[in-house]
């Protein structure tokens, strides 16, 4: 009969740098799904805002890392979130708003605006590439 047996050591700070130092093996994937995602949602992006599209890993408590992607476009809030149907007034008082209508110029003192749908592309983006 032939027997074999063997030890090992388990070296947990070895492992916990592994896992949680940037790098390491957890945060090269997080990176590599973050970017698929970031990639994404420059897509999906409606007109400059994909332009805006920024990804990073950030530290968070405990040293658990959280892939986040911000959107720097002035409208982002109203594309995703939608707008009700609100007045377009001039920003100076006595002014008139100025906009082309089928290729001729028109001036309105105000414009009743009819509101616009929500356009998630960020949470489109994340269940596309994930």
């Amino acid at each position: 009969m032939f027997t074999v047996s063997t030890s090992f050591n388990l070296d947990r700070t070895r492992i916990q740098r592994m896992l949680r130092l940037p790098g390491g093996i957890v945060y090269r994937d997080m990176e590599r799904r973050l970017r698929r995602v970031e990639a994404e949602a420059i897509r999906r992006a409606p007109g400059s805002m994909g332009s805006t599209v920024r990804a990073q890993i950030r530290t968070g408590a405990g040293g658990d890392f959280q892939g986040v992607i911000n959107v720097r476009h002035p409208a982002a809030l109203y594309v995703t979130g939608g707008t009700r149907p609100h007045i377009i007034r001039p920003r100076r008082p006595g002014g008139v708003l100025r906009f082309t209508v089928g290729g001729q110029v028109v001036y309105a003192r105000y414009v009743n605006h009819p509101g616009t749908k929500p356009n998630d592309f960020l949470r489109q983006a994340l269940r596309a590439a994930l």
